[in-house]
């Protein structure tokens, strides 16, 4: 598969349990320095470590998650929402809790929801998706499945502010789904029911926009500077894992199952996590 330079190699249900086991539902993937990928199912244990080369490392979080849904690894912490809770929560990498923002099945008053798209915008949390690290030491969450809001916090847990309203408009939002960062700490926030990446300051002024996708369920930033965006069908569409550069521009786009987290290495090896297929499919990075 090649698109402008970029070629990949697909290897389906890259991943291998040991004997007798199965994923679960898989909602995201991700991999740490090392290059361990960790898988977020939803089941318990629901993270499940493997290294690049598919060999299963080990597993953790049993009774921790109720609802897996974003996990992102900035550094040595691994960030999660359990979207049903409405909680979000980080962890060491090895499993042990750090910091819990939320009250478990305590949901923000957002009103009437529509195809997800919420009557009016609430403080945090109402179904959570993703959570996440920035350079300047806060933390920043999408809530998004009946709200359409960023909550910014300090480390600690302080919320500092909360933007966006529901709608379609320049900074609105209909399912805030995933986020991610660039070096010069702008924010990439996937709108996916508005099939688009909004771009913020990390003070949540809007600053442009990408279009041109499938519903985006999640972005990943690469050692590389590119993002990997995953999305969904559309209108007859097949999925799709897409490498855009920092400009927006596609460097490739693969047709997928139906992915719904994706996971970069630092070699540039993408790992799809498949809700339908309860699965990961590896695209090796071949040039």
């Amino acid at each position: 598969m090649t698109q402008v330079g970029h070629t990949y190699e697909p290897i389906r249900d890259f991943l291998k349990l040991p004997a007798g086991e199965s994923f679960g539902l898989v909602s995201r993937v991700a991999a740490d320095a090392q290059d361990r990928i960790y898988v977020f199912q939803r089941k318990d244990p629901p993270v499940v470590v493997f290294d690049r080369d598919g060999k299963y490392v080990g597993a953790w979080g049993s009774g921790e998650v109720t609802d897996p849904h974003g996990l992102k690894i900035v550094g040595e912490v691994v960030y999660t929402t359990d979207r049903s809770d409405s909680v979000v929560k980080s962890f060491t990498l090895d499993g042990k809790p750090l910091l819990e923002l939320g009250t478990r099945g305590q949901h923000s008053d957002t009103g009437n929801i529509t195809n997800w798209l919420a009557e009016r915008a609430a403080e945090p949390f109402n179904h959570p998706t993703e959570m996440i690290a920035h350079p300047n030491g806060d933390i920043y969450v999408t809530d998004g499945y009946r709200n359409a809001r960023v909550h910014r916090f300090t480390r600690d847990g302080r919320l500092v502010k909360s933007w966006g309203a529901p709608g379609h408009g320049e900074g609105q939002f209909h399912l805030p789904h995933s986020i991610a960062f660039d070096d010069d700490g702008k924010l990439y926030v996937a709108d996916r029911s508005n099939k688009r990446i909004q771009i913020f300051t990390p003070d949540g002024d809007f600053l442009g926009q990408w279009t041109g996708m499938g519903g985006p369920n999640d972005i990943t930033r690469g050692k590389d500077g590119n993002f990997y965006i995953a999305e969904q069908e559309d209108d007859g569409k097949p999925a799709y894992v897409c490498v855009r550069d920092a400009k927006g521009t596609v460097l490739a786009r693969m047709e997928s199952r139906h992915v719904h987290g994706v996971g970069v290495d630092s070699r540039g090896d993408i790992y799809a996590g498949l809700t339908q297929e309860r699965s990961v499919d590896k695209f090796v990075r071949k040039g």
